[in-house]
């Protein structure tokens, strides 16, 4: 489908939700309600020389504007892509000598496009941006004053000619990038690299429990000519079959928290009280603070509750860990909250759960395989309790799960989460997305490895140790 494209979707008043967004037919599962290019988007600051101001790929030996010295490109054709982008940004750099924070980069971008191309810039752009809500007058105090100070640095920075705005223009344009700003991936979708706008999408209302899903797919930068690239865009995947006329949803903050922890949240950082039957009804809250199924002897309230408020401790030494970048004391510490767990806290617990995949992970990295294969296996079975089918979050735990077997050479169950996890992100990254297509790679590659397993299941695990030596 062309980027931009409306025609599955349309605005309507969702009442004291404001407006939203329903379905013009009926959907299936993993089909593209819409796709839609940024409005404006940046890195952030701190990946700025590490992935690309163009694609938003994470990249090794970018290339430097040679004007601003700030903005990196995979190479020419991905600059050239961004100069229409870029060029008032290059000028407004050079000029303060420095580049300022990604909030006052996006509002002078908004701005910038605004005053070039008006709030609205294609057919299929529902509402014009500067509509958007801001939220300003249900900020926080703390949030007040950082809003202040964001507005004087962007007055510093700003340098379209004689086009001035007041503060209570600028301010609305900062409320309208928190409120609405959407996260920008990398191409592995492992990292958070950056914020863009999105109109359309910012039209689509919050469900804990979706029916869509947002994927962010870079575009094509491979051709010689820039005219040429597919846009960056996301993309607005259904999860399931969707009537015609049903409302579309997506989901603002991660399932895999408490409904009050969640309701907290979005009303923090997006001022509304979710309603949602998942909040309302508390439903799956038991199962992420289960404690363990117990035959013959029953739990008593008490132990439960200390080893939760142990392991709730434990999490807290487990993260300074990882910050220091002492992954033997992680280990120790993931250990040692596992056991106290054992036969406590469901495998649905989200303590637990935090704990596995953070053991798993790190043993992964230090090529404990077999540790680290056991301890996911556990995590996605908790997962697949909680999580919605067709989650991109429970898609991608399922194949690093599949990926840490086949590295201990447990090629069946291996394969096997490798094409579950295929299934899923179909759905939602869809067959062109870098990611499926990796997932795609390492599905044949471990199907060829089973025939051989199956052959010669001695020889097979030679071959394997061989290569994890190499």
């Amino acid at each position: 489908m062309t980027v931009g494209n409306m025609e599955s979707a349309e605005l309507f008043d969702a009442g004291k939700k404001g407006r939203g967004l329903r379905a013009t037919k009926e959907l299936n599962a993993g089909e593209v309600v819409f796709a839609e290019p940024s409005f404006s988007a940046v890195v952030f600051d701190s990946l700025a020389t590490q992935v690309c101001h163009s694609c938003f790929r994470h990249q090794a030996n970018l290339h430097r504007c040679a004007q601003c010295k700030f903005a990196h490109y995979c190479n020419r054709t991905c600059q050239t892509a961004c100069w229409d982008e870029h060029k008032q940004e290059c000028g407004a750099i050079r000029k303060i000598g420095k580049a300022p924070s990604e909030s006052v980069r996006l509002a002078a971008r908004v701005l910038w496009r605004i005053h070039k191309d008006t709030g609205i810039v294609s057919d299929s752009q529902l509402v014009s941006v500067d509509q958007l809500e801001d939220h300003v007058a249900d900020l926080p105090e703390e949030d007040g004053k950082k809003l202040k100070i964001d507005v004087h640095s962007f007055l510093e920075y700003w340098s379209y000619g004689r086009k001035q705005h007041s503060v209570e223009d600028i301010s609305h344009i900062f409320g309208i990038i928190k409120c609405n700003g959407f996260t920008l991936s990398d191409q592995k979708g492992l990292q958070a690299v950056g914020v863009g706008l999105f109109p359309n999408l910012c039209l689509v209302n919050h469900n804990c429990w979706p029916n869509c899903t947002v994927i962010l797919n870079h575009g094509n930068q491979s051709a010689v000519s820039s005219a040429l690239h597919s846009q960056r865009r996301i993309e607005l995947r259904a999860l399931e079959k969707i009537a015609e006329g049903e409302e579309l949803t997506v989901s603002y903050v991660d399932f895999l928290s408490l409904s009050a922890d969640r309701q907290k949240k979005l009303k923090e950082n997006f001022h509304f009280d979710c309603t949602c039957e998942h909040c309302s009804q508390h439903i799956k809250d038991d199962l992420m603070m289960a404690a363990a199924e117990s035959e013959g002897n029953k739990l008593s309230a008490d132990t439960v509750k200390e080893v939760t408020a142990f392991s709730k401790e434990c999490l807290e030494k487990i993260e300074m860990a990882r910050v220091d970048r002492d992954y033997q004391e992680v280990v120790k510490l993931c250990r040692e909250c596992l056991q106290k767990q054992e036969n406590v806290l469901a495998d649905t617990h989200l303590y637990k759960l935090r704990v596995l995949s953070i053991a798993s992970e790190v043993l992964s990295f230090a090529q404990s395989f077999a540790e680290a294969a056991g301890l996911a296996r556990r995590m996605v079975e908790g997962y697949k309790k909680l999580y919605h089918p067709n989650n991109a979050q429970l898609g991608m735990a399922i194949m690093r799960a599949g990926i840490t077997h086949w590295h201990a050479g447990q090629i069946e169950v291996g394969h096997g989460m490798i094409c579950k996890a295929y299934r899923i992100l179909m759905f939602t990254h869809g067959p062109n997305h870098a990611i499926t297509r990796d997932l795609e790679s390492m599905r044949r590659q471990t199907e060829l490895e089973l025939k051989m397993f199956k052959q010669n299941e001695q020889g097979y695990h030679a071959m394997k140790d061989a290569a994890l030596k190499k």
